[in-house]
């Protein structure tokens, strides 16, 4: 098998592409900034695309980060379909439904145009506390993050499981369910997240609750107002307990328990 995994420097994609080479596939690493090993793909320049796309029969697929993607998206979908793509994995959103805003719309046509389609759902990433997300950045540098959240919990999840379950969903001989939903062992608030944080590193971390037009206005000073818009209302989605849920679906697949937030802390960050 021979599988494209787009956007390769990705936090999810930097995870799966070892376990896929564990699992005998041949991985095409594209991503607009390649590696020695990689090719160059860029959703925003079709030109990319066909080189990409060469004996490729399976791809996972990393949306852009645009308010539609979509329509950015959509015409490599169908071209990807033509070439001989039958299986097709997309990361998606616990929080946007099939249809929904955003990613949501793309999961609607990635199911409706490949034979072999899995939507993977995963709920936040644990990794958004460590790597270069404006989570980790604030409990670093200012010991602090906002939310519109209030006392929403979250099943946050761990990536290295998500690149479990996106192995087994590009590699298995059968495909797994459609549209699996992916939550790490607990559901977490942004309170507790700050306190399982100062715990581990031994630093005094808080989580400020503020409303959602003051988050909206930090987040448009870093992105487009709309997606930072969109991002608020997902805040108001966990506030109001849409996240509040844990899920057995890496451990139904990829045959181990998921990792736990002290867990993945106490690894990522190291020294």
């Amino acid at each position: 098998m021979k599988v494209l995994v787009t956007g390769a420097t990705g936090t999810t994609a930097r995870a799966l592409i070892p376990v896929l080479g564990e699992r005998g596939a041949e991985v095409v690493a594209a991503s607009r900034r390649p590696g020695p090993r990689g090719v160059r793909f860029d959703w925003y320049d079709p030109d990319s695309h066909a080189a990409a796309l060469d004996g490729v029969d399976r791809v996972y697929l990393v949306p852009p980060p645009d308010a539609d993607p979509v329509e950015v998206m959509g015409a490599f979908l169908e071209r990807a379909h033509r070439r001989g793509v039958r299986r097709a994995v997309l990361l998606g959103a616990s929080a946007v439904p099939t249809g929904g805003p955003m990613v949501g719309r793309v999961a609607r046509m990635v199911l409706e145009v490949f034979e072999e389609a899995v939507v993977l759902r995963p709920s936040w990433f644990m990794q958004n506390f460590t790597g270069d997300h404006p989570h980790a950045a604030g409990f670093r540098e200012r010991g602090a993050i906002a939310t519109a959240t209030g006392g929403g919990r979250v099943g946050f999840v761990d990536v290295r499981d998500i690149a479990a379950v996106a192995a087994h969903a590009l590699t298995d001989a059968e495909p797994i369910e459609r549209e699996p939903v992916l939550t790490g062992p607990e559901a977490l608030s942004y309170d507790e997240v700050a306190a399982i944080y100062g715990e581990v590193t031994g630093r005094e971390v808080v989580h400020e609750s503020l409303e959602p037009g003051a988050v909206e206005r930090a987040l448009a000073a870093a992105m487009p107002v709309e997606v930072a818009r969109i991002l608020v209302g997902l805040d108001g989605l966990i506030a109001a307990g849409a996240e509040d849920r844990v899920t057995d679906t890496v451990e139904r697949i990829a045959g181990r328990p998921p990792g736990d937030l002290r867990t993945v802390l106490r690894r990522d960050l190291r020294p």
